[in-house]
């Protein structure tokens, strides 16, 4: 049998749990795998949602990562600190760890900052805390103006805002205050899905129905806490209720490693057909990866998938295999229970694809179909999503090989 190879893979989302199951489950007698995250657990971005409108608890949409369960798979709850890809070698508060190959899936952090009073008078729905809190001041709200505005490009999920505005509505009607409410979606974009007219044009569609005035090719750019008013070129908005997509980046790990290059906006760059860093064994995926596809957990998971092909390819001397294609489903809350599906393709044709499908119950349905597949995949014993009625509210791992200390 060949000497195990090492492979460590940094975070704990959709694309370093899917590559960890990929490479457990086609090399399990061949490889350690060592995955690193300081969380506790992992939630799906849809459940933040959930947590803003009540629909569940913080504690409810967690899953703890004790629960990982994956041959050959060693996971550590600990703090990177440090990042050499030219070494491959990684530094935590806890041990120094080599690795024969590095995947680096650390996501997107959030700069709340860059949008001058956001911190002071902002509220965001994009971590589980900040969900928790919006979630509590809207339990006091009774009408105003509210603005929802993503502050900057590129950012997670895409359908996100639209999905909170939506939503919105829908809670504001059932407590009774939407009438007292104006609500306007403020975006830098000049569509809410620009590879899609005909997606695109049902989101506009369905926040005219629900009255929301939307605002294309709009950045919002400080705001002026005291006087209530959002600034953005050529003009203010004034707002009762301001509600952030925050402007992302790299985390700072991955900014201080080497692995970033400033014509990528600070993004680590990458081969896009198979997700290799400039650095010999050395991959990136997900979010901090600057592939040509949206920020969200759908491509992170199929962008790991390609990565563990190639990694698998190497290994095994399998030969080619096919190239990055960028796809990825969607899923889209409309409300009253009503979910939409969006196809997307972003580097497998001529050009990017990205049809919505219904909206319908029955996608709300394979929605949570879809979560609890992965959540079977990559735990065990994993708790179900349940499905909540369209107007229901709710007021220690082992050692790792191959560590030292640092």
């Amino acid at each position: 049998m060949p000497d195990q190879e090492h492979v460590v893979i940094l975070g704990a989302g959709f694309g370093g749990l899917e590559l960890a199951a990929c490479l457990s489950a086609a090399l399990p007698e061949r490889l350690t795998i060592t995955l690193i995250d300081h969380n506790h657990g992992f939630t799906f971005g849809f459940s933040k949602l959930d947590v803003l409108y009540g629909r569940q608890t913080p504690e409810q949409v967690e899953i703890s990562y004790d629960a990982v369960a994956m041959p050959g798979v060693e996971f550590r709850r600990e703090h990177i600190t440090a990042i050499d890809p030219a070494a491959r070698r990684v530094v935590t508060d806890a041990a120094t760890y080599d690795a024969d190959i590095l995947v680096v899936a650390l996501g997107a952090d959030y700069n709340h900052a860059a949008t001058p009073g956001f911190v002071e008078g902002g509220f965001e729905f994009y971590t589980v805390a900040g969900a928790q809190r919006l979630c509590e001041r809207l339990e006091t709200f009774d009408g105003g103006d509210v603005l929802l505005a993503i502050l900057g490009v590129p950012f997670k999920c895409p359908p996100a805002p639209y999905e909170a505005a939506l939503l919105l509505h829908e809670h504001l009607v059932a407590k009774g205050v939407r009438a007292a409410t104006n609500i306007e979606l403020m975006t830098p974009m000049p569509s809410p899905i620009p590879v899609s007219a005909s997606a695109s044009a049902a989101i506009v569609e369905a926040l005219a129905a629900h009255q929301i005035r939307y605002t294309p090719d709009t950045r919002v750019t400080s705001l002026d806490v005291k006087k209530g008013q959002a600034s953005f070129r050529g003009g203010s908005r004034r707002f009762d209720l301001f509600i952030g997509v925050p402007v992302h980046r790299v985390p700072d790990v991955v900014a201080q490693s080497g692995l970033t290059e400033t014509g990528n906006d600070g993004w680590v760059a990458v081969n896009p057909k198979t997700l290799q860093t400039p650095f010999p064994n050395v991959y990136a995926v997900g979010d901090c990866a600057d592939a040509p596809v949206p920020r969200a957990g759908v491509f992170a998971e199929s962008a790991a998938r390609t990565a563990a092909a190639h990694i698998i390819a190497t290994l095994t001397g399998a030969g080619e295999v096919p190239a990055y294609d960028g796809s990825g489903a969607c899923y889209l809350e409309f409300g009253d229970g009503l979910v939409g599906k969006v196809d997307a393709n972003f580097l497998g044709g001529p050009q990017p694809v990205a049809p919505l499908r219904g909206p319908s119950a029955e996608y709300a349905a394979e929605k949570l179909q879809w979560a609890d597949e992965r959540r079977a995949r990559w735990f065990v014993n994993p708790p179900q999503q349940r499905l909540p009625a369209a107007t229901e509210r709710l007021s220690p791992s082992r050692p790792a090989r191959r560590a030292t200390s640092p």
